[in-house]
């Protein structure tokens, strides 16, 4: 392990969770592309249709089940960052306890 590799995937946790804070506030810059074009999609077409005198409901759902679903995976990234930072220290505790087994004394 170096330490490199866990300040990387400390840089990666904190952007992550910063991401997965602005998704939950409804900020739009965290989305990927598919998920912008989405929102963008959902919300134009209920603007459209509130401008025409009729319910946006089926755009409000298309915008939470969007937010949901970039809430989803930034928090199944999250939890991969997690493991992955876990296995890691567990992997350099194992060869240090290794290497001060094999000592002389």
């Amino acid at each position: 392990m170096s330490s490199a590799d866990l300040r990387r995937l400390d840089r990666e946790i904190r952007v992550t969770a910063k991401k997965l804070e602005a998704v939950r506030r409804g900020e739009l810059w965290p989305l990927n592309g598919r998920e912008r074009r989405a929102m963008t999609r959902a919300v134009a077409g209920g603007a459209y249709r509130v401008a025409r005198g009729r319910s946006a409901g089926r755009a409000e759902q298309q915008i939470e089940s969007t937010g949901s679903a970039a809430e989803m995976r930034l928090t199944a990234e999250l939890s991969a960052l997690h493991a992955e930072r876990q296995r890691i220290v567990t992997e350099a505790a194992r060869a240090k306890a290794a290497k001060k087994s094999s000592g002389w004394w």
